[in-house]
């Protein structure tokens, strides 16, 4: 009996632990900040007809909407264009990492790699 007793307040002790590991991680700032990065990538909806197509015209409410981002969360564009949602709205992020170039952002993240690819 008391080795059940051990074995119960172990499991109990794990699930505190970890349950509180979980929390702090929902609570703490990702590559976004505060910012879910479902968000994040909402507001990056003025974008998307130029992260389909390298030739396309880039809006200038996505080159506003990227600027904002790349001087709140510079990490946060990379973890966008890399996010699963991203993937599901079929975004090619070749094309797409060359956003901030395209909309002459001064002071983008140059020559920083976004996974695989290097920001231009």
């Amino acid at each position: 009996m008391e080795f059940k007793v051990k074995g119960f307040v172990v499991t109990v002790v794990m699930f505190v632990l970890a349950s509180k590991m979980l929390i702090l991680e929902v609570e703490g700032a990702g590559e976004c900040g505060r910012t879910p990065i479902g968000s994040a990538a909402a507001s990056l909806s003025p974008c998307l007809g130029a992260v389909r197509n390298v030739k396309a015209k880039v809006p200038p409410i996505c080159c506003a909407k990227v600027g904002a981002l790349i001087r709140t969360a510079p990490r946060c564009l990379c973890a966008v264009l890399l996010s699963p949602l991203a993937k599901q709205a079929k975004i090619n992020p070749a094309t797409a990492i060359t956003i901030p170039k395209r909309c002459n952002i001064r002071n983008r993240p140059a020559g920083r790699k976004c996974g695989r690819y290097t920001v231009p």
